[in-house]
């Protein structure tokens, strides 16, 4: 079990100029599944100064909010701070679907960042347990304006927090998957509000439309023998490949170099990897659900009004949350929940609602935007990268490989994300 944990904990962590990169590209994992869950290899990751100036902000970012039993541990929201000694221009840097402020890629960001200067204050996902039980004000995370709303609320309280600290020369916003799509509506809502006035904003591996990149990671589960309602028997059966192979190697950790060494046994085909990753979104979909049922006493998962103490065992309603899919998320109980809110509001309308193309014409009217994208990110279809060209034109930059999210980390990918901020 501790096992099977420690590999769980490790997926969830792996959770254009026009033309593409030139094939001289060094990013070494070609298929797009396999670079997903493995990274980038730590010898191809820059070196970083081991010292930084950092400490951990919990923000009171909904005063007075009443949080259940089984929440006893959340003192607050959890965001990391990076800081110069001098005066220097600040990033904001949100995490991708299902992340906390202290995920692997978001440090790895946050540690290019600083050491080219720059202070850094990280932010958990709006889908991670943790935002929705402390900062999120619907309690139902998934649409952009209204997580977008949040996120900027927690910079002003997190600027508030540490503004007293620091010189500031000017601020700056990223994301990466997610987080890069919400960072397009944070940005456009700074816009309003002036409170940070963004000099740059990155977006890496954005999801154009929400509903279609879920889309295409339930699929992957549709290739798995005997489609998602195996996907317990594929899990353990790919937990037995892990342990297998973990017996007879030489590893102390479970780590990116376990994993980039099970890629190269060729231990997985490419059928079973894809199938890996849609159970890696499940579980941090399941993470979500839970988290936004209780806070909302909907009953959705948990019986209404059932108190789930700190002690109770929670692995039944995992189970359950694990086997519910996005589209029974989004048609159970995303779509009612905004349908009341927005009389009228149809499911097509609310899909285009989380989409990029419902801000097009302000993506458009600003050249504060840099994008960096994957030519084979599977999140993305060959329609929705064309549609990034024409939309972003010189400001975007397609690499050849790295699927999603795979070479966020490679030196090369971290260097060109750094120089555009400067």
């Amino acid at each position: 079990m501790q096992l099977r944990m420690l590999i769980i904990a490790c997926l969830l962590l792996v959770p254009m100029s026009v033309p593409a990169a030139d094939e001289e590209y060094g990013y070494p994992i070609p298929g797009a599944y396999e670079a997903t869950i493995l990274g980038t290899p730590s010898n191809l990751m820059p070196t970083f100064p081991a010292k930084m100036h950092t400490r951990q902000l919990l923000l009171d970012a909904v005063p007075g909010r009443e949080k259940p039993t089984v929440f006893f541990y959340d003192e607050g929201l959890s965001c990391t701070f990076a800081f110069q000694k001098k005066k220097a221009p600040l990033v904001f840097l949100i995490a991708g679907s299902g992340s906390n402020d202290r995920a692997s890629k978001l440090l790895t960001m946050m540690k290019a960042f600083y050491s080219q200067g720059f202070h850094v204050i990280t932010l958990p996902s709006p889908t991670h347990a943790n935002f929705i039980v402390s900062a999120s004000q619907s309690r139902i995370p998934g649409d952009l304006a209204d997580d977008a709303a949040d996120l900027y609320r927690v910079m002003e309280i997190a600027w508030n927090e540490v503004q007293g600290d620091i010189e500031v020369s000017s601020f700056n916003l990223c994301g990466y998957s997610l987080g890069a799509s919400e960072a397009a509506f944070v940005a456009k809502l700074d816009e309003e509000r002036k409170q940070f006035n963004f000099r740059k904003v990155m977006m890496i591996n954005p999801a154009v439309s929400l509903y279609g990149a879920a889309a295409r990671i339930e699929e992957l589960l549709q290739h798995i023998p005997g489609g998602p309602e195996k996907e317990g028997a594929f899990f353990n059966r790919m937990l037995s490949k892990f342990s297998q192979y973990y017996r007879y190697g030489n590893f102390v950790d479970i780590n990116e170099d376990f994993l980039y060494s099970i890629y190269q046994s060729r231990l997985f085909s490419p059928q079973e990897t894809g199938g890996l990753i849609g159970l890696t979104f499940r579980i941090s979909l399941a993470g979500m659900i839970f988290a936004s049922d209780v806070m909302t006493n909907s009953g959705y998962v948990v019986p209404k009004n059932r108190v789930l103490t700190a002690t109770e065992p929670l692995s039944d309603y995992f189970m359950v949350c694990t086997h519910l899919s996005y589209f029974q998320y989004f048609n159970e109980y995303f779509y009612p929940y905004f349908q009341k809110r927005r009389p009228g509001l149809s499911k097509e309308e609310l899909i285009k609602a989380e989409s990029l193309s419902s801000i097009e014409g302000y993506l458009k009217s600003t050249d504060k935007f840099g994008v960096m994208a994957n030519e084979n990110d599977f999140l993305m279809s060959a329609a929705e990268l064309d549609y990034l060209r024409r939309l972003f034109g010189e400001r975007l930059k397609v690499y050849p490989r790295g699927g999603h999210l795979g070479n966020l980390e490679y030196k090369d990918n971290l260097a060109y994300m750094v120089a555009f901020f400067r």
